[in-house]
Protein backbone atom coordinates (compact mmCIF):
# COMPACT_ATOMS: atom_id res chain seq x y z
CA UNK A 1 0.00 0.00 0.00
CA UNK A 2 1.57 3.50 -0.75
CA UNK A 3 1.36 5.92 1.41
CA UNK A 4 0.24 9.55 0.59
CA UNK A 5 2.89 12.04 0.34
CA UNK A 6 1.11 16.07 0.86
CA UNK A 7 2.97 18.97 0.05
CA UNK A 8 4.31 21.05 2.55
CA UNK A 9 2.99 24.96 2.53
CA UNK A 10 6.38 26.14 1.38
CA UNK A 11 5.83 23.19 -1.76
CA UNK A 12 2.94 24.29 -3.25
CA UNK A 13 4.16 27.89 -2.91
CA UNK A 14 6.98 27.01 -4.56
CA UNK A 15 5.68 28.03 -8.13
CA UNK A 16 3.67 30.78 -6.87
CA UNK A 17 4.02 34.65 -7.37
CA UNK A 18 4.34 36.69 -3.81
CA UNK A 19 1.30 38.18 -2.52
CA UNK A 20 2.87 41.35 -3.96
CA UNK A 21 3.05 40.17 -7.20
CA UNK A 22 -0.17 38.64 -7.52
CA UNK A 23 -2.01 41.92 -6.34
CA UNK A 24 -0.27 43.50 -9.46
CA UNK A 25 -0.33 40.58 -11.71
CA UNK A 26 -2.87 41.34 -14.58
CA UNK A 27 -6.03 38.51 -14.51
CA UNK A 28 -7.41 36.90 -17.32
CA UNK A 29 -10.21 38.74 -18.80
CA UNK A 30 -12.96 37.45 -17.74
CA UNK A 31 -15.97 38.30 -15.58
CA UNK A 32 -18.38 35.93 -13.22
CA UNK A 33 -21.69 37.53 -12.70
CA UNK A 34 -24.10 36.41 -9.77
CA UNK A 35 -27.76 36.85 -10.69
CA UNK A 36 -29.21 36.35 -7.03
CA UNK A 37 -27.40 33.78 -6.05
CA UNK A 38 -28.17 33.64 -1.79
CA UNK A 39 -26.59 30.77 -0.78
CA UNK A 40 -23.66 31.65 1.05
CA UNK A 41 -21.54 28.47 0.73
CA UNK A 42 -22.23 29.14 -3.39
CA UNK A 43 -20.83 31.86 -2.83
CA UNK A 44 -17.63 31.59 -1.24
CA UNK A 45 -17.04 28.52 -3.46
CA UNK A 46 -17.07 30.62 -6.47
CA UNK A 47 -15.11 33.56 -4.94
CA UNK A 48 -12.22 30.59 -4.64
CA UNK A 49 -13.03 29.54 -8.20
CA UNK A 50 -12.19 32.92 -8.99
CA UNK A 51 -9.11 32.81 -7.22
CA UNK A 52 -8.03 29.45 -8.67
CA UNK A 53 -8.28 30.61 -12.28
CA UNK A 54 -7.00 34.48 -11.68
CA UNK A 55 -10.08 36.31 -13.49
CA UNK A 56 -10.78 40.01 -13.42
CA UNK A 57 -13.41 39.85 -11.29
CA UNK A 58 -16.90 38.63 -9.30
CA UNK A 59 -19.98 40.68 -9.28
CA UNK A 60 -22.45 39.54 -6.95
CA UNK A 61 -25.61 40.35 -7.78
CA UNK A 62 -29.07 41.09 -5.93
CA UNK A 63 -29.76 41.36 -2.00
CA UNK A 64 -27.13 39.78 0.06
CA UNK A 65 -28.23 37.61 3.26
CA UNK A 66 -25.07 36.37 3.59
CA UNK A 67 -23.32 34.45 6.81
CA UNK A 68 -20.20 35.73 6.98
CA UNK A 69 -19.09 32.45 9.01
CA UNK A 70 -20.20 30.95 6.27
CA UNK A 71 -19.21 32.78 3.74
CA UNK A 72 -15.56 32.58 5.32
CA UNK A 73 -15.22 28.76 5.55
CA UNK A 74 -16.61 28.48 1.84
CA UNK A 75 -14.34 30.95 0.66
CA UNK A 76 -11.35 30.07 2.82
CA UNK A 77 -9.93 33.89 2.47
CA UNK A 78 -9.47 33.83 -0.68
CA UNK A 79 -11.96 36.79 -1.08
CA UNK A 80 -8.66 38.77 -0.16
CA UNK A 81 -7.50 38.02 -3.29
CA UNK A 82 -10.33 38.33 -5.91
CA UNK A 83 -12.03 42.00 -7.12
CA UNK A 84 -15.53 41.50 -5.26
CA UNK A 85 -18.08 43.72 -6.86
CA UNK A 86 -21.67 44.28 -5.53
CA UNK A 87 -24.73 45.29 -7.50
CA UNK A 88 -28.00 45.54 -6.72
CA UNK A 89 -29.41 44.89 -10.24
CA UNK A 90 -27.85 42.11 -12.25
CA UNK A 91 -29.45 43.62 -15.74
CA UNK A 92 -27.37 47.13 -14.71
CA UNK A 93 -24.32 45.00 -14.25
CA UNK A 94 -24.74 42.70 -17.66
CA UNK A 95 -25.89 46.34 -19.45
CA UNK A 96 -22.24 48.27 -17.98
CA UNK A 97 -20.12 44.81 -19.14
CA UNK A 98 -21.73 44.92 -22.90
CA UNK A 99 -20.77 48.54 -22.92
CA UNK A 100 -17.48 47.52 -22.22
CA UNK A 101 -17.07 45.05 -25.67
CA UNK A 102 -17.43 41.75 -23.06
CA UNK A 103 -19.56 39.13 -24.37
CA UNK A 104 -21.91 37.89 -22.41
CA UNK A 105 -22.53 33.99 -21.74
CA UNK A 106 -25.49 32.43 -19.88
CA UNK A 107 -24.75 29.20 -17.72
CA UNK A 108 -28.52 28.24 -18.29
CA UNK A 109 -30.30 25.26 -19.84
CA UNK A 110 -32.81 26.88 -21.95
CA UNK A 111 -34.53 26.60 -26.03
CA UNK A 112 -30.99 28.35 -27.05
CA UNK A 113 -28.56 26.84 -25.03
CA UNK A 114 -25.47 24.95 -26.79
CA UNK A 115 -22.94 22.51 -24.85
CA UNK A 116 -20.66 24.61 -22.81
CA UNK A 117 -18.00 22.39 -24.40
CA UNK A 118 -18.48 23.27 -28.17
CA UNK A 119 -18.17 27.40 -27.19
CA UNK A 120 -14.99 28.68 -28.32
CA UNK A 121 -14.65 31.75 -25.35
CA UNK A 122 -13.35 34.95 -26.66
CA UNK A 123 -11.13 37.00 -24.19
CA UNK A 124 -13.65 39.43 -22.39
CA UNK A 125 -16.24 37.66 -21.51
CA UNK A 126 -18.83 37.17 -18.59
CA UNK A 127 -20.68 34.29 -17.34
CA UNK A 128 -23.75 34.52 -15.75
CA UNK A 129 -24.61 32.17 -13.43
CA UNK A 130 -27.81 31.97 -11.81
CA UNK A 131 -30.23 31.63 -8.76
CA UNK A 132 -29.94 28.22 -6.88
CA UNK A 133 -33.78 27.80 -7.94
CA UNK A 134 -34.97 30.37 -10.31
CA UNK A 135 -31.72 29.99 -12.64
CA UNK A 136 -30.58 32.67 -14.80
CA UNK A 137 -33.60 35.89 -15.03
CA UNK A 138 -35.39 36.21 -18.32
CA UNK A 139 -33.98 39.70 -18.14
CA UNK A 140 -30.44 39.14 -17.92
CA UNK A 141 -30.85 36.13 -21.24
CA UNK A 142 -32.51 38.26 -23.34
CA UNK A 143 -29.08 40.50 -22.96
CA UNK A 144 -26.68 37.72 -23.11
CA UNK A 145 -25.30 36.80 -26.36
CA UNK A 146 -25.02 33.20 -25.95
CA UNK A 147 -26.51 30.62 -23.47
CA UNK A 148 -24.43 27.68 -22.80
CA UNK A 149 -25.67 24.44 -20.40
CA UNK A 150 -23.84 21.22 -19.50
CA UNK A 151 -25.21 17.99 -21.27
CA UNK A 152 -26.67 15.53 -18.37
CA UNK A 153 -26.43 11.80 -18.66
CA UNK A 154 -28.06 10.69 -15.26
CA UNK A 155 -31.50 11.44 -14.17
CA UNK A 156 -31.05 14.49 -12.48
CA UNK A 157 -31.48 17.61 -14.84
CA UNK A 158 -29.50 20.07 -12.92
CA UNK A 159 -26.28 20.75 -11.14
CA UNK A 160 -25.28 22.48 -8.03
CA UNK A 161 -24.64 26.33 -9.30
CA UNK A 162 -21.26 26.13 -7.65
CA UNK A 163 -20.48 22.94 -9.33
CA UNK A 164 -21.78 24.26 -12.25
CA UNK A 165 -19.98 27.12 -12.32
CA UNK A 166 -16.67 24.90 -11.74
CA UNK A 167 -17.11 23.25 -14.74
CA UNK A 168 -17.57 26.10 -16.97
CA UNK A 169 -15.68 28.86 -15.57
CA UNK A 170 -12.43 26.05 -15.78
CA UNK A 171 -13.51 25.75 -19.75
CA UNK A 172 -13.74 29.79 -20.22
CA UNK A 173 -10.76 30.76 -17.84
CA UNK A 174 -8.37 27.79 -20.25
CA UNK A 175 -9.99 28.62 -23.12
CA UNK A 176 -8.71 32.58 -22.85
CA UNK A 177 -5.49 31.70 -21.24
CA UNK A 178 -4.46 29.45 -24.18
CA UNK A 179 -5.82 32.74 -26.50
CA UNK A 180 -3.29 35.10 -24.62
CA UNK A 181 -0.59 33.19 -24.11
CA UNK A 182 -0.72 32.83 -28.28
CA UNK A 183 -0.78 36.34 -28.89
CA UNK A 184 1.72 37.12 -26.38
Amino acid sequence: MHSKIQLSKDELRKNKPSRDEYLNKPKIPLVLVLDNITNSYNIGALIRLADAFSIEKIIICGELTISDKKFNKASRNEAKWVCIEYSDSTTASVQTLLENDYTIYSVELCQKSVDYSTVTYPSRCALVLGNERKGVSEAVLKLSHHQVHIPMFGMGNSLNVSTAGAIVLAECANTIRKQLSVKE
